[in-house]
């Protein structure tokens, strides 16, 4: 008679009830701050069927209790790629918005209207109310706003630079700043770290983990007509749209901002290459800030771990393979996100990320922040997966 042996290592997981309704709080009060509704403002809440209802639900329950009025606009999907002309009245007359379209953060009229003091939350990944029980939604949005400084301190000041992407199958990119590229891009809300929707122009995300990018177009004032100089090749390990990491070591080339070629024999190669020739790079490395985001989950738009890496590709033409295969995605089938999870970054001679992990979680000003909220190594460097 054989006996099988059973091993316990680690504690038993506590059961949800006794931490349920002390992890809801953590989590509502993030909610709660992060979209700071306030007494008389004029809220439009840009959706799309397949929102979770029970969210338009607390945005207006938060809403009616801070006296703001709300009003919803649907599309037929997520992926508006511009502002419909019959919305733009709606849009003009509101001082908060809450939206799932793609366009949000990328559209001259959007971008005006932020210029002119209309406060912005963008809630990709807050699309079901179910989320407000996952640990990325509990954790202290400070935090977040902490860590995303003590990586902005790491950029040099007043004098040309590379940010510089390796990893270890011989990605080899660069991006070039100027001193006023870099003081464009991180004069941004989310480069401060103001992690609520209170500073008037502002633009944030929630659930509180998506980027803000290595580079983007913030660097030369969303000018998509001035050229940023890059080069190199990227080995991405993944992309959103594939269900698993790549076996092959796929080249992704760039002249400029474009790329320009894609090597590999695989069938995601021959995917790959069909969809990004031609296409741009709108984001240089959009990085996690939030150290409970689950690192191997790519979709909709990259890991939002830190140190975790996307860089969207806009398309030269709109991709079958993602019509295919993500009829329902929240992004239309013109833009991938290509994903590593093993970078090193450097900023000039700064590090900002080590094989993966971001630097800043180790400095000594974000340590001294969590103390606040508990065992630092615990909600710093314990990674979801």
């Amino acid at each position: 008679m054989s006996t099988i042996n059973t091993f316990t290592g680690m504690p038993i997981p506590l059961a949800s009830e006794i931490t349920h309704t002390r992890h809801f709080f953590q989590a509502l009060d993030n909610f709660t701050r992060t979209m700071a509704i306030r007494n008389g403002d004029r809220v439009l809440v840009l959706a799309d069927p397949l929102l979770d209802n029970r969210v338009i639900d607390a945005v207006m329950g938060h809403a009616k209790a801070r006296g703001a009025s709300v009003r919803v606009y649907m599309e037929p999907s997520s992926r508006v790629t511009a502002i419909p002309d019959t919305v733009k009245p709606l849009l003009q007359d509101a001082t908060f918005v809450v939206s799932t379209w793609f366009c949000s953060i990328i559209d001259p009229f959007c971008i005006d209207l932020r210029r002119k003091g209309q406060r912005w939350v963008k809630i990709t990944y807050f699309r079901n109310l179910d989320l407000l029980h996952t640990e990325q939604a509990r954790f202290p949005i400070e935090l977040v706003g902490e860590i995303t400084r003590a990586t902005a301190k790491r950029y040099p000041a007043g004098v040309d630079f590379d940010l510089h992407f390796t990893d270890e199958r011989g990605s080899d990119f660069r991006i070039s700043f100027t001193p006023q590229m870099r003081e464009n891009m991180l004069s941004t809300n989310r480069w401060r770290g103001k992690m609520t929707a209170e500073e008037p122009g502002c633009y944030v995300h929630y659930l509180a983990s998506h980027g803000p990018n290595l580079w983007d177009h913030n660097a030369v004032k969303n000018d998509l007509s001035v050229p940023t100089k890059m080069r190199g090749v990227l080995y991405p390990q993944w992309a959103v749209g594939f269900a698993e990491p790549f076996k092959e070591k796929i080249g992704v080339f760039f002249e400029g901002e474009y790329v320009s070629k894609v090597t590999g024999e695989s069938t995601e190669a021959a995917i790959l290459r069909d969809m990004l020739v031609g296409g741009r790079m709108i984001e240089g490395g959009g990085c996690g800030f939030n150290p409970k985001a689950p690192r191997h989950t790519i979709y909709p738009a990259g890991s939002n771990a830190p140190g975790a890496l996307h860089f969207g590709i806009d398309l030269a033409k709109p991709a079958d393979y993602i019509r295919r295969t993500m009829p329902d995605w929240e992004e239309p089938p013109i833009h991938v996100d290509l994903v590593t999870l093993d970078a090193t970054v450097t900023a000039g001679d700064a590090k900002l990320i080590d094989k993966g992990f971001l630097c800043a979680l180790r400095d000594a000003e974000v340590v001294a922040a969590a103390e606040c909220y508990g065992d630092p190594i615990e909600l710093l460097e314990a990674q979801v997966y």
